[in-house]
């Protein structure tokens, strides 16, 4: 795909509070996810396993989704949730922190960003890294292939300019249905378990314990089945749960250091003591 990416990063940040358009989510299948996440990236199975094996265990977060019918519904806590076979279904993604950006030529301002997002040049601090989702690598190419509006054309019609310069659908094969099952969509096996989380999935306060407890069923889980390696799981609820990088640290430093989402921020430079001196890979600028 060709677009033109600088100076913008729509597709990795919310950015909603800056316009007064109706920015739709990235909405995959039936059901509204019960957070508030703004473009989740969806890993798959070996993405999930390789950013827990690099460390990164703690910049890991997990989607649920409502649900009204009842033969793909199971309720936890009141709520009704999508399943399979009574197991509530979950995407994992990366985590979006509030930073201090300013994409599109706005003023500094307090924005969920995606946890490798660099404030200061608004480049993804592990692209062309092995860890490097193949969802970013490929958007807006599944977009296209799906003839659904791109977040490239969504910046467009509020700022102006042209971002998407390549329209033409690339072979990208969008991953729904059953052959999803395993790989990008994983079911929790014991739903009583994690019951008691549905409410910190809505108001966004996931603790340690909750994001560790599905990041280890991804990581878990066989393509195509419901089946859950025990083995896998144990070892990686115990690397998720004792995870310290350096996206973790700042996850935790910008949630104490940010004001209101929307607020004026300082300089994006402020990243670089809170993320780069503390370990953070650079990118390469434009």
């Amino acid at each position: 795909m060709e677009v033109d990416c600088e100076g913008c990063a729509g597709c990795c940040i919310d950015w909603r509070p800056l316009t007064d358009a109706a920015i739709d989510h990235e909405r995959r299948g039936p059901f509204e996810p019960l957070d508030d996440t703004y473009n989740l990236v969806p890993l798959a199975r070996e993405e999930v396993r390789g950013f827990v094996e690099a460390g990164y265990g703690d910049a890991l977060r997990p989607r649920l989704w409502r649900a009204d019918d009842d033969e793909r519904s199971v309720t936890l806590d009141g709520v009704d949730v999508a399943a399979i076979d009574g197991r509530p279904v979950f995407f994992v993604g990366l985590r979006k922190p509030p930073k201090a950006v300013e994409p599109f030529e706005t003023p500094p301002t307090w924005l969920r960003t995606c946890v490798f997002l660099d404030p200061t040049t608004l480049q993804c601090r592990i692209h062309g890294d092995d860890l490097y989702p193949e969802a970013c690598a490929t958007y807006p190419g599944e977009n296209l292939a799906l003839d659904t509006e791109t977040e490239c054309e969504r910046v467009e019609s509020v700022y102006g300019g042209q971002r998407l310069l390549d329209d033409a659908p690339p072979d990208v094969t969008p991953l729904f249905g059953p052959a999803a099952v395993g790989e990008r969509v994983f079911a929790h096996p014991e739903p009583d378990r994690v019951a008691g989380a549905v409410g910190r999935f809505r108001d966004d306060a996931l603790t340690t314990e909750d994001r560790a407890e599905f990041v280890a069923v991804a990581a878990a889980s066989s393509p195509g089945t419901l089946a859950i390696n025990d083995e896998r799981y144990e070892q990686t609820l115990e690397t998720v749960l004792t995870a310290d990088s350096w996206a973790g640290r700042a996850i935790d430093r910008w949630a104490e250091v940010a004001d209101g989402l929307g607020e004026a921020a300082p300089d994006p430079a402020v990243a670089e003591e809170i993320e780069d001196d503390d370990g953070a890979p650079p990118t390469p600028g434009w």
